[in-house]
């Protein structure tokens, strides 16, 4: 089971990538050239939000799985082990934390009326995700 949902969340995190880094171009892009906010727009922050929701929930089983695999080790075993402790906690947290910024920032952009402060909420929550995201992508092994 563990090497399946690898495998899905490895191939999955392409898509996330993909549309977390057109999400936030168009956001930055639309928000400099003082553009209005088109339904293509909003479909592709939800869509964004929507991948990243189903990353983070494939994510979650697979560090469960993980977490059977490394049961018999102690914490200071698994924090002394920088491959571990980076798949264990600094990759799901900071994933995490990329995750809630996207659900904050179209959570904030849908209450703002106008096409500007929309495009600017979207803008500053979905590039610090990006931020987050490229900062802890194993990127080692991703390719």
């Amino acid at each position: 089971m563990y090497e399946t949902v690898k495998m899905l969340h490895s191939y999955w995190a392409y898509l996330a990538l993909l549309l977390l880094v057109i999400a936030t171009l168009n956001a930055l892009f639309k928000y400099f050239g003082k553009k209005e906010f088109h339904p293509l727009d909003f479909r592709i922050s939800l869509f964004t939000l929507i991948v990243t929701h189903i990353q983070l929930l494939i994510g979650i089983v697979l560090l469960f799985a993980y977490l059977d695999v490394i049961s018999g080790m102690g914490m200071k075993e698994i924090m002394g082990n920088s491959v571990i402790r980076s798949n264990v906690v600094e990759h799901p947290l900071m994933m995490l934390i990329a995750v809630v910024l996207i659900t904050i920032g179209y959570s904030k952009h849908k209450k703002k009326l106008t096409s500007v402060p929309k495009f600017k909420t979207l803008a500053i929550f979905y590039t610090l995700a990006l931020i987050c995201v490229l900062a802890k992508i194993p990127w080692n092994t991703w390719f």
